[in-house]
């Protein structure tokens, strides 16, 4: 029997070459797009992309008006394979007033998109708070794929020190926890936040803070990021840990009006 949260796809070569592409997308604007894979029975329909690749790149996208005048802009993604193909677009959506007066803090719906204009994904970010002295009411997102359905949720579990996260299915059982580490704003090196099975002792996968260099981490809140699983994973969980990313680039790496980063679960 398989580990809860696991199933059986197609394995291939990483980066989207294990079926033949039903179409080829053009470049366009000299972006690469991953292959489109065909459909697949009890998959979620464009979660395809994610049976193919056990690594997705996360990059931000650069807002000139947000680094000119400190308006709080909102926030773009582009989600890559490790060949660099472009898999899905990501975009916030929240309104001007939500923005700058929540700051990091804010709810958010971030919609995912794939190379056809198909929103994939849809992350809902509800207003809660993120100290530990408030135990009652923690981080939650909620990931759907396609829209309006759900299919796990990422929650904030309280500690301490620890930033801590459990990855749930959509019936709210566990599957995988997250487990990052005490000082989230460090110099030089990546921050890694582990992702390991639900008793917490077996490595899973990870989501990794990518340092991107003194100039753009002090003036920018433009950020990279790597997540790593296993091939096998439920493509449902695969989404629902991208989902987990967006919530801690959030909580952790948004710059507020000061323009320090948050740390710890401070």
């Amino acid at each position: 029997a398989q580990p809860m949260g696991f199933q059986a796809q197609p394995m291939g070569f990483p980066g989207g070459f294990a079926v033949p592409p039903v179409q080829n997308q053009p470049p366009v604007d000299g972006t690469i797009w991953m292959p489109i894979p065909p459909s697949i029975p009890n998959c979620p329909p464009g979660l395809e992309y994610l049976t193919q690749i056990d690594q997705v790149l996360i990059h931000q996208q650069l807002e000139l008006l947000e680094i000119v005048t400190g308006f709080e802009t909102t926030n773009k993604y582009e989600l890559k394979n490790a060949l660099g193909q472009r898999v899905y677009f990501a975009e916030e959506e929240t309104d001007c007033l939500t923005r700058n007066c929540w700051g990091p803090s804010r709810p958010f719906t971030i919609r995912i998109i794939d190379n056809l204009g198909h929103e994939v994904i849809t992350l809902q970010r509800p207003l809660r708070c993120s100290s530990c002295c408030c135990p009652c009411c923690l981080q939650e997102l909620e990931v759907q794929a396609p829209p309006g359905t759900t299919v796990g949720y990422v929650v904030q579990n309280w500690h301490a020190c620890l930033p801590k996260f459990t990855i749930q299915d959509e019936k709210r059982m566990d599957v995988l926890k997250i487990i990052g580490p005490c000082v989230v704003c460090r110099c030089c090196e990546d921050i890694n936040f582990e992702v390991k099975s639900v008793d917490e002792t077996c490595d899973v996968g990870r989501i990794s803070k990518q340092w991107t260099g003194f100039v753009r981490e002090a003036f920018t809140d433009s950020d990279n990021f790597g997540i790593s699983f296993p091939m096998d994973l439920d493509v449902k969980m695969k989404a629902v840990m991208i989902g987990a990313c967006f919530l801690i680039d959030f909580m952790f790496f948004e710059h507020s009006g000061n323009k320090h980063q948050r740390a710890g679960v401070w």
